[in-house]
């Protein structure tokens, strides 16, 4: 008896003090930058932060903040506007998400819309009756259509009741779609160029709307945290002129009840690992230390702030 004892108080003596921090990532969908990038991270955490464990599951920028502040993950992508209404519980949120935290500022993203090439849509007032992708649920592309939508005059149920449809599709299913002739319009909000509308330009052939200059101030006035953009001349096969945009800019968020010390490991980490996430995808080279706490609207992660301290960023 007093060997089983010993034996007992000698496992728990060598048990570790703390089981591992599991840290859960939501990203992007497949066919994105965000999902291989978020891969790619937490990977690079897990060898990095001694004590944790780590996942990265696909996701969307409104969704994403929901799931960091309910607890059903620990970190997600999403953008500085989306962030910043979910913490106020405006905009996509019918409460605040008071649990969640700054981790990094990221890139802009840019929103994007195409139409078959011979289509006769001409600019978004004439998608009132149309079969439209907006992009999933619980995206922030689908955020940005309904507020683009709503400045000319309609919504998403208004399509509806005009003949429409509404497809909330991802990138891949967007694509064949369009391909099949089932949609008209293909939003997102993404990195430019990207490789749905790549595909796109190769079959059946599209073109891309833009947003005048007179109504984009009006927009953004409408939906702080948006910001101009401009496709340019180039970026796509069909893109023959600078073509006037919305974009917002992406960030990563943390819960505020991930410990203050793993945080601190995990950002040293993030941004010593800068060219190996460059070398996933290359627009992470637009990433910059300097840029981390750039417009930042709801509170930092006290972990994140000590870092950025230390390596000379301010906000």
């Amino acid at each position: 008896m007093k060997l089983l004892y010993g034996m007992a108080a000698l496992a728990l003596s060598a048990a570790p003090l703390h089981a591992d921090e599991f840290v859960r990532m939501v990203s992007g969908p497949a066919g994105g930058s965000w999902y291989p990038l978020g891969a790619k991270i937490m990977q690079v955490m897990e060898e990095s932060v001694e004590g944790i464990s780590t996942s990265n599951t696909s996701g969307g920028g409104v969704g994403n903040v929901k799931a960091v502040n309910a607890g059903d993950a620990e970190m997600g992508w999403s953008y500085g506007h989306t962030t910043a209404n979910g913490y106020n519980g405006v905009g996509s949120f019918d409460k605040k998400q008071e649990n969640v935290r700054h981790f990094a500022t990221l890139y802009p993203s840019y929103f994007q819309t195409a139409v078959p090439a011979d289509s006769d849509i001409q600019s978004y007032a004439d998608m009132k009756d149309k079969n439209i992708s907006p992009g999933q649920a619980g995206f922030t592309g689908t955020a940005f259509a309904e507020s683009i939508l709503e400045y000319y005059g309609f919504d998403f149920e208004d399509i509806k009741a005009n003949g429409g449809t509404v497809s909330h599709a991802s990138y891949t299913e967007s694509v064949a779609l369009m391909k099949d002739g089932h949609i008209d319009v293909y939003m997102a909000v993404t990195s430019m160029p990207q490789a749905s509308f790549i595909e796109l330009e190769q079959s059946p052939g599209i073109r891309f709307i833009g947003i005048p200059e007179d109504d984009l101030q009006k927009i953004m006035d409408a939906n702080p945290g948006y910001i101009p953009g401009v496709m340019p001349a180039g970026v796509y096969e069909s893109v023959k002129e600078e073509t006037p945009t919305l974009g917002a800019v992406a960030n990563i968020v943390i819960s505020k009840d991930v410990p203050e010390e793993i945080v601190y490991e995990m950002c040293k980490a993030f941004w010593a690992n800068h060219d190996t996430f460059a070398e996933v995808k290359g627009i992470w080279n637009r990433v910059k230390l300097e840029s981390a706490l750039d417009g930042v609207a709801i509170p930092v992660h006290p972990g994140a702030q000590r870092c950025y301290d230390e390596l000379g960023v301010s906000g």
